[in-house]
């Protein structure tokens, strides 16, 4: 039996495409899936080696989340997002961040309703509205990467659920200033709509840039919904912890979401978390302070390929996108990158990045003499397949 329309419609996930290309092409150094080099800091070890002589232990918890570690959360938020709970929100743990994205939809739309995210957006946000039978509706930053939110304003209509967000971005990188994101929290409070933001990189900033979390404006609780990651910070990517901060309207739709697909998140990745939180922000700067180094390095290398390529420089994460000049079919050049440079990149394309031909260039998992190695490939295969 084939599968349903609705699901033809969802593109294929990139990353698993990208990473048959490298299986297939030994030697591969991989700038492409967005993951960072380090692990979790030694008190998520500590408390995971602790975990499991409590039989509670081996039991189902709660769909939010354990109350520690749900209160671990909210002493973080008002501590360093500047945003209070309760009584208008709640706090709800999750199986990384995209399990939150994935809940939020489901909580504020019905099959036919419009999600507006911002090109180029993350894939697997595209790939959620459609799935839960919904429609995005992309509209596109500035040259920078930056948000428009006249331009958002014009895209919301009747059908309109939410307006996504995602500072600092993936996959451009591009810190929102907190002028642009109280122009959409309140526009969309103004047009009786979410404001779903994904904060997944919320330590990772440069050049004096600054996060900015919308649920701290005063009010935002009622309609604001925000998304957190452990992944990134606190290199958590295998143990999938991630969190949300949602209006207390939504709290019972959300664990009914939750429970029918996951129950809970796993008690001894929730154990580990607790501890990541415990080491605090500290833990991540100083492979901030590494990663900057490597950022600067990135786009030093990439400036001998001007003639070929734009890469405007963005203040977040650990991304660069890159904007080719010329023709080239962005899936196909990045495939033969990997197969005759031995050099993995994500092709724009996967991000709604329809203008132009694009790729996005990740640094962040893997050493600084091997991202360079990695991008003095990138540089001679744009040069050797520029006529593409």
């Amino acid at each position: 039996m084939s599968n349903t329309s609705r699901m033809r419609a969802v593109q294929p996930p990139i990353v698993p495409i990208v990473g048959r290309w490298i299986r297939e092409t030994p030697g591969t150094i991989s700038l492409g899936q967005g993951m960072v080099a380090y692990g979790p800091p030694p008190e998520a070890l500590e408390r995971a080696r602790q975990f499991g002589t409590d039989p509670d232990d081996h039991r189902y918890g709660p769909v939010e989340g354990q109350p520690e570690l749900v209160e671990a959360i909210e002493r973080k938020l008002a501590s360093e997002n500047g945003t209070t709970v309760r009584p208008d929100s709640r706090v709800v743990v999750t199986a990384g961040g995209n399990m939150a994205f994935v809940n939020a939809v489901l909580a504020v739309t019905d099959p036919g309703d419009e999600v507006i995210l911002q090109a180029p957006f993350y894939f697997n946000h595209e790939m959620a509205v459609v799935i839960a039978g919904c429609r995005p509706v992309v509209v596109p930053t500035d040259e920078g990467y930056q948000l428009q939110p006249d331009v958002i304003a014009r895209a919301i209509t009747a059908r309109t659920r939410a307006v996504v967000t995602i500072s600092p971005n993936n996959p451009t990188g591009a810190v929102y200033p907190e002028a642009a994101l109280r122009a959409v929290n309140d526009l969309c409070a103004t047009r009786g709509v979410f404001h779903v933001h994904d904060e997944a990189y919320e330590y990772f900033t440069y050049e004096g840039a600054r996060h900015f979390s919308p649920g701290s404006i005063e009010g935002a609780g009622r309609h604001t919904i925000s998304l957190f990651s452990l992944s990134k910070a606190y290199g958590f990517a295998s143990w999938r912890i991630g969190y949300m901060v949602l209006p207390e309207a939504l709290f019972d739709a959300v664990n009914k979401i939750q429970d029918t697909n996951l129950i809970c998140p796993p008690l001894v990745s929730q154990a580990a978390a607790l501890g990541a939180l415990r080491a605090g922000p500290s833990y991540a700067a100083a492979h901030v302070a590494t990663l900057a180094r490597v950022r600067e390095e990135v786009h030093r290398r990439l400036a001998a390929v001007a003639d070929l390529c734009d890469v405007p420089r963005t203040q977040g994460a650990f991304y660069c996108f890159v904007r080719l000049k010329g023709g080239v079919d962005p899936v196909l050049l990045a495939e033969r990158l990997v197969r005759e440079h031995r050099v993995a990149v994500i092709p724009g394309t996967a991000f709604g990045a329809t203008d132009g031909p694009y790729l996005r260039v990740s640094y962040g998992a893997l050493d600084g003499d091997t991202v360079v190695e990695g991008i003095d490939r990138l540089v001679r295969g744009l040069r050797a397949l520029r006529s593409l």
